[in-house]
């Protein structure tokens, strides 16, 4: 007993200690009542929201695999005679970008594994923050307060476009090496300023001696930090402005109804981070990626066979290859059509039609309240149709990025496929858009007959007259609340005054015009003027913005 309490004194004295320190500490920095505010945060409970933290965990995967390489590169193009454990290249000049590369693929213990686990991370990172951003835009999650978080992610979007080439730039291979000569000639098609800038990349005349030297920092410091800085403002966003979900009892757009980040959702996500960590460890182990031992050192007059981009700039590589060589001489000047159309303009027009749609749909569209519900894709024909329309473009110009491949494998000439990717990349969207509007306005219709009907039962009843009908039950209460609770905006009226300024006028009948065109197509729910009121009040958000209620539970 005596020893017991001698025990137990030096815990008690711990304990006592650890209790003043932390409220030492929380007079000062008030973390415990946030803190715990944080703790019980709810989130919404559904496989949709993980994509982000999928992102989350390739770039922290990255970050951590990235640490352990730069240990062993060398980012200097100085050349010298390779005396290395790969003997096929030993005795050829090679820079001590590419050495190093090789050095850590055969001599560094683990590095070839953690080299081909920092890759496939960057891959999926990229095809995450995508297919992340596209469950934002085909739910309607970028509306009104998250316009600001959009943007944010369209940002993180580019900046690991930036990334991930320069990355793949370094090791100085025969394939980065013609991705970079790519770079240059976009560079040099841009009028007046083409020379200078590619003089200031590559330090003089290409390929230069710094260019690798330069693109190192920008991919190991510049983007990272900015990434983690985005990524920081990005969290703090989704819990400042709350979490979007999916309608259903008890989730309306004055509350967030989901799993306590403390235990439950903690745990989850950390369980997503395990897989994710463990599912890369065994593509690095077993899949190859990158062998830059095939490729060879980089050399000017040689290019690699079946040089390929990684595929979030395949889109890049084949609109290069589909724009016809044009120029024009203006003003002492020519201009190369082709690379400045793919190679500047197209994706600058991606990236600002992705930053202005969200401000474009709330112009077009009537009222301007908060929204916090999810939309489903089928409940906006024209967004989803032009969403997918965009995906069939990227898909066509994925395609003619590998034409040469394409028709060495088949056997057919590269002519008449280049002229067949151009006729597609204009025809297949225009189609895609069309065909998904209609699935869209047809899935709307068969939600109608099962709000009407319910649903079959498969029993069939026959008629005093003989017929066959088959029998129908009403749906559960839940599935009545997801199909009613959705919004279904109507198109502006054209109330222009014809006393307004002509500029005025043209605005508001555009306005109007793209309205309709928006929300003309969509099948109205059978619900009566007291079921519509009740839905405008699940739909409607907060009158604060930012300050709607959380509420956490265990059925999701």
């Amino acid at each position: 007993m005596l020893l017991a309490k001698k025990k137990a004194r030096p815990k008690g004295r711990t304990r006592r200690a650890a209790g003043r320190a932390a409220d030492a500490v929380d007079a000062r920095l008030p973390l415990a009542e946030s803190g715990r505010a944080l703790l019980r945060k709810a989130f919404p409970d559904h496989w949709s929201f993980l994509l982000g933290e999928l992102a989350l965990y390739g770039f922290v995967v990255l970050m951590l695999t990235g640490a352990y390489l730069t240990l062993f590169f060398q980012p200097s193009m100085t050349e010298s005679v390779y005396l290395g454990s790969y003997a096929p290249l030993r005795g050829i000049r090679t820079s001590e970008a590419y050495a190093s590369t090789l050095r850590i693929s055969f001599d560094v213990r683990g590095g070839l594994l953690v080299r081909q686990i920092h890759h496939w991370a960057a891959l999926v990172f990229m095809a995450s923050i995508g297919a992340h951003m596209l469950r934002v835009f085909f739910t309607g999650a970028f509306r009104r307060p998250r316009e600001a978080n959009w943007m944010v992610g369209v940002t993180m979007f580019l900046l690991a476009l930036v990334e991930g080439f320069a990355g793949y730039s370094l090791p100085d291979d025969l394939l980065s090496g013609t991705g970079l000569r790519t770079a240059q000639g976009i560079m040099l098609s841009l009028p007046v300023i083409g020379t200078y800038l590619s003089f200031f990349v590559f330090g003089g005349q290409y390929p230069g001696d710094d260019i690798v030297s330069r693109l190192y920092p920008v991919h190991i410091l510049l983007v990272p930090g900015l990434l983690l800085a985005l990524i920081s403002l990005h969290l703090m966003l989704i819990v400042h402005l709350k979490h979007t979900q999916w309608a259903g009892p008890g989730r309306t757009g004055r509350n967030v109804a989901g799993k306590p980040f403390f235990p439950q959702y903690a745990a989850k996500s950390a369980g997503l981070f395990f897989m994710v960590s463990g599912a890369l460890a065994v593509l690095g182990a077993l899949a190859q990626i990158n062998p830059v031992w095939d490729y060879g050192p980089y050399r000017t007059d040689q290019v690699s066979t079946g040089a390929q981009p990684d595929w979030y700039v395949g889109f890049l590589e084949g609109a290069l290859r589909l724009m016809p060589g044009v120029e024009t001489r203006l003003w002492g000047h020519t201009v190369m059509w082709n690379p400045l159309v793919p190679g500047v303009l197209l994706p600058g027009a991606l990236f600002l039609v992705l930053y202005a749609y969200p401000f474009f749909e709330r112009w077009i569209t009537r009222g301007s309240g908060e929204h916090h519900l999810c939309d489903r894709p089928r409940d906006r024909p024209l967004r989803t149709g032009l969403g997918t329309g965009a995906l069939t473009a990227y898909a066509v110009l994925l395609l003619a990025g590998a034409q040469d491949v394409i028709a060495y494998t088949f056997d057919v000439p590269v002519h008449a496929l280049t002229w067949t990717f151009r006729i597609a990349l204009f025809a297949l969207p225009c189609a895609a858009c069309w065909l998904t509007g209609r699935l869209c306005l047809a899935l709307q219709a068969r939600d109608r007959d099962l709000l009407e009907e319910g649903e079959e039962t498969g029993d069939v009843r026959q008629s005093v007259q003989g017929g066959y009908h088959p029998e129908h039950e009403r749906l559960p209460l839940q599935k009545r609340y997801e199909l009613l609770a959705r919004d279904l905006p109507r198109p502006l009226e054209d109330r222009t005054d014809r006393r307004a300024p002509a500029h005025r006028r043209f605005a508001a009948r555009l306005r109007s015009s793209l309205s309709h065109w928006y929300y003309r197509d969509r099948v109205q729910p059978p619900t009566s003027a007291e079921q519509r009121r009740e839905i405008e009040a699940v739909l409607a958000g907060p009158d604060e913005p930012g300050r709607a209620p959380d509420r956490t539970d265990d059925a999701n």
